[in-house]
């Protein structure tokens, strides 16, 4: 094992919790857009498969904007680094767009403007925030590095949800309000203290370049990264997308849908049921760090497929004691295995990178997996309800969780075959 210096420690710490702070401020506003924008549309719209289409947009617009821009990123070249100008112009752009959803909601067409624009705007900056982790931090210690980020990201989940329980019902352009002020904050915070032309990675890439033709300098564009994974004989980056996928879908639409949920199955007020994801975020906190243990001692690809075997697990649970002591009780234990994957699954496929000069494409790889879960998964399951009702939307989701722990255990198998550490 690395052997790692009190003031290495410092610095990993340092751009630790400032990462963690990026993923805050651009979550802060998702967790409580996936939480109040599906009752803004069902107040218009009668069919669950529709408001979770259209809860699926932003991740749509991500699929195609989410990769270029992070290869983008690994090209940009500036004294303030590749991927701090493009958090400082977004943010506050996306911020204020945040802040016209309430104020739209009374006509559909400009209702969906309105979210187009900001998933638009929003998206452009989702992957960035996130690669910055590799960007500093070497490869041993990523996993920990990533279990903080991710707990910053299910801090605003209890802050989405409290506001839900205190604003909502009564002051809903104020609920709204705050967490664009949250992320107005955090990047003003980040702007002042962070710049990445001095990470390790970053200099890497630089030195990478020198002496390659000017065409090639700044890397391999999305579509050679792409074609490279495609064509690659050892299939477990191509795997590794398509559980990303999978399990981006029942996580989604575990997040996304539960409201309504709430209020159908479980006969609760929009505000109550906007705080049933309250504790889970608590769980989730909890179970992050662990997670990142565990995966570096007993390997990322086993504890990834026992944290979603233990999600799927809970959803059945959660059908079964249908009350809101028992749902909440099983989003936490779902939080708790969903940490593992959410944990460590990125922090693969850094790892899998054949070069420094693609950590943000390969970001906005995982993050294209990700969104297109978040696309399908509501959709999917919504369509589902549709069918089988609202009783039975835990199960629904419990199913396409069992297709990512398939593809997982796929690939541990392809590991074992040929490098395991790649996958450590």
């Amino acid at each position: 094992m690395t052997t790692v210096s009190a003031g290495q420690r410092t610095r990993i710490r340092r751009i630790t919790f400032l990462v963690a702070l990026a993923v805050f401020a651009q979550e802060s506003t998702w967790n409580f857009y996936e939480s109040q924008v599906p009752p803004l549309l069902r107040e218009h719209l009668g069919s669950a498969a529709v408001v979770g289409l259209l809860m699926g947009m932003d991740n749509l617009l991500g699929i195609f904007i989410q990769p270029w821009i992070g290869n983008r990123s690994d090209r940009t070249r500036t004294s303030w680094g590749r991927r701090m100008p493009y958090l400082v112009a977004g943010m506050p752009i996306a911020a204020g767009l945040f802040v016209l959803i309430p104020h739209s909601a009374a006509s559909l067409p400009l209702l969906i403007a309105v979210l187009f624009s900001y998933a638009l705007v929003a998206n452009t900056f989702k992957p960035i925030a996130e690669a910055l982790v590799p960007d500093f931090i070497a490869p041993e210690r990523r996993s920990r590095a990533n279990a903080a980020v991710k707990i910053a990201s299910s801090v605003t989940a209890i802050v989405a949800a409290l506001i839900s329980i205190f604003l909502v019902d009564d002051h809903l352009s104020l609920a709204f309000a705050i967490p664009a002020i949250i992320m107005l904050i955090s990047i003003g915070v980040l702007g002042a203290t962070v710049r990445d032309n001095r990470s390790p990675a970053y200099r890497a890439a630089v030195a990478e370049s020198e002496g390659e033709h000017d065409a090639e300098r700044t890397g391999p564009r999305v579509r050679d990264a792409f074609l490279d994974i495609l064509r690659a004989t050892d299939r477990s980056r191509l795997l590794l997308l398509l559980a990303i996928l999978l399990f981006g879908s029942a996580w989604a639409a575990s997040r996304s849908m539960i409201t309504p949920y709430g209020m159908e199955a479980l006969d609760l007020s929009r505000g109550a049921a906007g705080g049933l994801t309250l504790p889970s975020g608590v769980a989730f906190i909890l179970a992050a760090y662990p997670a990142a243990l565990f995966a570096e001692r007993y390997g990322r690809l086993l504890v990834m497929a026992v944290g979603m075997s233990v999600f799927a697990a809970a959803m059945v649970v959660g059908t079964l004691v249908q009350t809101p002591t028992g749902t909440i009780a099983a989003l936490c234990l779902a939080a708790t295995g969903a940490s593992c994957f959410l944990v460590n699954a990125v922090v693969v496929l850094w790892n899998l990178a054949p070069s420094p000069r693609l950590f943000g494409t390969y970001a906005g790889m995982y993050t294209v997996g990700w969104a297109g879960g978040g696309f399908l998964g509501p959709a999917l399951v919504g369509g589902m309800v549709d069918l089988t009702g609202w009783p039975l939307m835990l199960v629904d989701i419990a199913a396409v969780a069992a297709l990512s722990i398939v593809v997982v255990s796929r690939i541990g198998v392809l590991r074992r075959r040929t490098t395991p550490a790649l996958a450590k």
